[in-house]
């Protein structure tokens, strides 16, 4: 049985590509991968620029003759460039973003100067580069400003607009075959027979590739038949960069995932010592990579949580693969039998200066409402015993 670092640390070195690339508007970049480096072409903002709607003038001319009114030589919009220079009691009237004309260094905003005519007396504190925002404060030209890998939120779309890109290249999503197994699970919307249970792991399973990025192929529910689990699962290596089933790699009569897999493919381990989710079929077909994800709602998710999810990220180029963790404190005492890693679901709190987290209750690997009413996984590593009440525990936020 293998431990969760030791198969986690295999299967991302099983991980020797990228998925190829591709040139995509900006407006449809959010949540993919960069490709290249972000550079900056230009400097941001390409000139020096007024901060506040107001008057710009040379500081140094009204701290040599403070309290002299300055005449208004002009107004300036935002888009608009001032030929002229401001000389010695002069100023003009500037708008937010308007570049800074010749001879002025500050800002007075508009509510502080008091005007009468086409003169204004401004405030004599106001320090050089008040209210000026200079050029390339933001983003000097040359420097990159978003790292290859990274992912892209609306913060990093922006930036690149702002370097005047209307396009990036990107990771392309990788493909994801996504099939459930067994006799006992029934399509949702349709009749259920008795005996059988509707098919949750594949609407979860669906919703967590495209939160990670991935591209979903739905094959549907297979029946315990050999030949057509096999056919099946050929098709699926032949489409995709990751298959995933659940169910079918227990040890039970019908778990025939594993048995298949060994005639089509190859299986590199299929036990894990961790709980829950221990029996995980990880493997080949073909070109794809294969996880026999267990049958139980909540192994399931925290199997894909833990080897696909790094698989998923490492193709698509992802330089940061593992989540962040916390340190909290355990707010109840926890069971837990030294030699394997446990993952129990938990509600993370800050409360009187500290992070304190507790079970959702129940833990069993098939209460998938676990997973909805927490906010965290605590993490107890294979070493440790039971924990008492106050003691320090790792967590993993969802």
């Amino acid at each position: 049985m293998i431990s969760v670092r030791d198969g986690q640390n295999h299967v991302l070195a099983q991980i020797t590509r990228t998925v190829p690339p591709e040139l995509v508007p900006l407006t449809e970049a959010l949540g993919r991968v960069l490709v290249d480096d972000a550079r900056a072409p230009v400097d941001v903002p390409p000139t020096d620029n007024s901060a506040v709607d107001g008057y710009a003038f040379a500081s140094a001319n009204v701290a040599a003759d403070p309290g002299r009114p300055l005449k208004v030589v002009a107004d300036l919009p935002a888009g608009s460039v001032f030929d002229g220079v401001i000389g010695r009691g002069e100023t003009l009237r500037i708008m937010t973003g308007a570049p800074m004309p010749a001879g002025a260094d500050t800002v007075c905003p508009q509510e502080l100067v008091v005007r009468a005519g086409d003169h204004v007396t401004v405030p004599t504190d106001l320090v050089t580069g008040t209210n000026v925002r200079m050029r390339g404060e933001d983003v000097r030209a040359g420097t990159v400003v978003i790292g290859a890998g990274s992912v892209l939120r609306p913060q990093e779309i922006g930036v690149i607009a702002s370097l005047g890109q209307r396009q990036v290249f990107v990771s392309q999503r990788p493909r994801v075959a996504v099939l459930s197994t067994g006799d006992e699970v029934a399509e949702p919307g349709r009749p259920r027979a008795a005996g059988q249970i509707y098919d949750s792991n594949r609407s979860t399973l669906h919703g967590l590739v495209s939160q990670c990025g991935g591209a979903v192929i739905d094959l549907g529910i297979v029946p315990d038949e050999r030949e057509v689990l096999r056919a099946r699962l050929l098709e699926a290596g032949e489409m995709a960069d990751i298959v995933i089933t659940s169910g079918g790699v227990s040890v039970g009569l019908y778990d025939l995932v594993k048995d298949v897999l060994g005639e089509i493919g190859g299986i590199d381990f299929w036990q894990v010592a961790m709980q829950p989710g221990r029996p995980l079929a990880v493997g080949r077909i073909g070109s794809a990579h294969f996880f026999g994800l267990p049958g139980n709602p909540v192994a399931s998710m925290l199997t894909f949580m833990l080897f696909v999810r790094p698989v998923l990220f490492k193709l698509a180029g992802r330089h940061r693969i593992f989540p962040e963790t916390w340190e909290a404190h355990a707010s109840e005492p926890l069971r837990k039998k030294p030699g394997r890693r446990e993952f129990k679901r938990g509600v993370v709190e800050f409360r009187d200066g500290a992070w304190e987290v507790r079970t959702t209750g129940p833990q069993g690997s098939g209460i998938l409402s676990s997973m909805v009413t927490g906010n965290c996984l605590i993490v107890l590593e294979e070493e440790r015993g039971d924990v008492a009440a106050g003691e320090r525990v790792i967590v993993e936020p969802f």
